[in-house]
C-alpha cells in the first residue's frame, strides 16, 4: 500500500495551535509570577507595619512601666515625710499628680497605635494611680497630730494651738483649666472666635450655659469645663481637646487628641488622629467631623488632620474595661445627625 503524504495545511494549522497556546500559557505564568510578587510584597509591608507597631508598644511599655515604678516610689514616700517634713508634703503631692498626669498623656499620645487592652490596663493603672493619691492625701494632709502628756503636766493650761490649715486639694485630675484667653460665665450669647496665625495658643470655654461658640483657625489647645445646653463649633486644633463637665451639649471638634471626663448626654462629631477616650461618661454619642468655612482645608492640612482616620468611632471608655461594648457610648444614628454645618449658614 502507498504510503499517504502527510497535509501541509494540517501541519501548518497545528503549528499555528501550538504556538497559539505556548502565548497564552507564558501569559498565564506572567500573571502568576506578577499576582505572587504582589502577595509577597504585600506580606513583607504587613510584617513591617507590625514590626513597627510591635516595636513602638514595647518602647511605650518601658516608658510606661519606669514612670510607674517612679510614681510608686514617690507614694511610699509620702508617710515619711508626713512625719519628718510635714511642711513639704503639700509640694511632694503636687509632683506625684503631675507625673500621673505625664503618663495619662503618654497614654493619649501613643493611643493610635497601641492594641485596645494595652489602652484600657495602661488607663487603669493610672486610675489606679488617682486613687492612691487621693486616698493618701485625705488621710495624711486631714490626720490631726496627738501629742500624749504626763499626768503631771496634762492639768497645765497649753498654749492654744493655731488653727489647722485646710489641705489644698491635690488635682488628679488630667483637666486643668489654665487662666489662658477664652469665653467665660455667659449665658444665652453668641461667642464668635477667628484664630489668625500663631496668635492663640491654648484657649478656655468655661461656665458657659445655653451658648453657642464658633471658633474658625488653628490654634494649639481648647480646654472646655462645665458647659451645659451649648453647641461648640471648632476648627482644627494641633494639639489637643481636654473637655470637663459637660451635659446637653453638641461638640463639632478636630484634633490630634480628644479626652473627655464626666460628659452627659452630648454629642461629638469628631475628626481626630488618636483615639478618643472618655471616662466617667454616660449617653454619649459620636459621628464624623462636619464642619465647614471658607478656608477649613487649608486649616486642616496645617494642622496634619486632612485626612479622616476613622478614629471617631474607636472610643475608650476609661472606666469599661471588658470585651463587650460600653454602655456609656455608642454610634450617633445618621438620621439623627445634624448633618453638614457652615459658618456662613449660621453667622448670617
Amino acid at each position: 500500500m502507498e504510503e499517504e503524504g502527510a497535509d501541509p495545511n494540517i501541519t501548518n494549522k497545528t503549528i499555528g495551535i501550538d504556538a497559539g497556546l505556548q502565548k497564552k500559557h507564558q501569559a498565564m505564568l506572567d500573571r502568576l509570577s506578577n499576582r505572587h510578587q504582589a502577595h509577597l510584597d504585600n506580606t513583607l509591608a504587613r510584617r513591617s507595619d507590625s514590626s513597627n507597631s510591635s516595636e513602638s508598644t514595647s518602647s511605650f511599655l518601658s516608658r510606661f512601666s519606669r514612670s510607674k515604678q517612679s510614681i510608686d516610689s514617690l507614694l511610699a514616700d509620702s508617710r515619711l515625710i508626713a512625719q519628718s517634713e510635714p511642711s513639704r508634703l503639700k509640694s511632694h503631692f503636687a509632683d506625684i499628680s503631675s507625673s500621673i498626669s505625664d503618663l495619662e498623656k503618654l497614654v493619649a499620645e501613643s493611643s493610635y497605635f497601641l492594641p485596645s487592652y494595652e489602652v484600657r490596663s495602661s488607663l487603669k493603672t493610672v486610675s489606679d494611680l488617682k486613687q492612691n493619691l487621693e486616698a493618701l492625701n485625705s488621710e495624711l494632709t486631714t490626720k490631726r497630730k496627738f501629742s500624749f502628756k504626763n499626768k503631771a503636766t496634762a492639768k497645765k493650761e497649753h498654749p492654744k494651738e493655731p488653727e489647722p490649715v485646710k489641705p489644698d486639694t491635690v488635682s488628679i485630675s488630667n483637666f486643668k483649666i489654665p487662666d489662658s484667653p477664652g469665653f467665660r460665665n455667659k449665658s444665652n450669647e453668641t461667642l464668635v472666635k477667628k484664630f489668625k496665625g500663631t496668635e492663640v495658643g491654648e484657649f478656655t470655654l468655661s461656665d458657659l450655659d445655653s451658648c453657642e461658640v464658633r471658633l474658625t483657625g488653628c490654634c494649639n489647645a481648647v480646654f472646655m469645663n462645665r458647659l451645659k445646653n451649648c453647641n461648640v463649633y471648632l476648627g482644627p486644633v494641633t494639639g489637643s481637646n481636654l473637655i470637663e463637665d459637660v451635659e446637653g451639649c453638641i461638640f463639632v471638634l478636630a484634633s490630634h487628641q480628644i479626652r473627655i471626663h464626666l460628659a452627659k448626654r452630648c454629642d461629638f462629631y469628631l475628626r481626630v488622629r488618636s483615639r478618643p477616650i472618655i471616662e466617667d461618661s454616660n449617653a454619649v454619642r459620636f459621628a464624623p467631623y462636619c464642619l465647614d468655612y471658607e478656608g477649613i482645608e487649608m486649616d486642616l492640612e496645617k494642622a496634619g488632620l486632612s485626612e479622616e482616620t476613622g478614629n471617631w468611632e474607636n472610643v475608650d471608655d476609661f472606666k469599661w474595661l471588658r470585651a463587650v461594648q460600653s454602655p456609656n457610648w455608642c454610634i450617633l444614628p445618621e438620621n439623627e445627625r445634624v448633618g453638614k454645618v457652615h459658618v456662613v449658614d449660621f453667622e448670617s
